[in-house]
């Protein structure tokens, strides 16, 4: 089973990817865990993409990414499937994987803008240990002190409101188009609801 997973920030990718590769034992692919094990492991295209790119804080652009996501699909792990988070960003990324294989199905994960503002705002980081937590989901047990090491909680700057607008403008503008790309083999699945509710329904459409 070849599958994509598309949604805004805070919609969960991350979280239903993880519950989606161990359920049918495929891998999750990330395109940042891509990014970083290409890189440790040496290859040509993921030390350029740290080297040149991520590592110095820059976008990696598509022929890199393409090559990095070839690569990783041709692994052995991937023979019967996978659930790919991150990837395609945009159209062109999108034709480009037509052309290396088939996508069973695309399961978009839908959260309107006012409520994946309002997660990623209430998002709060440790000084620390880097332990995440929510203000209004996920707090912690002392206001602003992290559970595990005590250290002062802070928020991102690119967790602030205005910061979210425009990566959600992105998202809108160029990795929602290819939901009509995708578009009979789209699943739509409300994501504003609970994990579990949210995978329920998740795997009741793969099923």
């Amino acid at each position: 089973m070849k599958l994509l997973i598309v949604g805004p920030q805070a919609a969960g990718k991350g979280t239903q990817a993880k519950l989606i590769s161990e359920k049918y034992d495929i891998p999750h692919i990330s395109t940042g865990d891509m990014f970083r094990s290409a890189a440790e492991q040496g290859t040509e295209a993921g030390l350029k993409a740290k080297e040149e790119y991520w590592g110095q804080g820059k976008l990696v652009p598509d022929e890199v990414t393409n090559q990095l996501l070839y690569d990783r699909i041709q692994q052995d792990d991937c023979k019967n499937g996978f659930v790919l988070d991150g990837f395609p960003r945009n159209i062109p990324q999108a034709e480009y994987l037509d052309g290396i294989t088939s996508i069973d199905k695309v399961i978009s994960l839908e959260l309107s803008d006012e409520e994946a503002i309002k997660r990623i705002s209430g998002r709060r980081t440790c000084k620390g240990c880097s332990e995440i937590y929510n203000i209004t989901s996920n707090p912690p047990k002392q206001e602003n002190i992290c559970d595990k090491c005590d250290n002062e909680l802070y928020q991102r700057d690119d967790d602030k409101p205005d910061a979210v607008k425009l990566r959600l403008q992105t998202y809108h503008d160029q990795t929602e188009p290819i939901l009509e790309h995708y578009k009979d083999k789209v699943v739509k699945v409300d994501a504003s609801k609970s994990i579990e509710e949210v995978s329920e329904a998740v795997f009741k459409e793969l099923n």
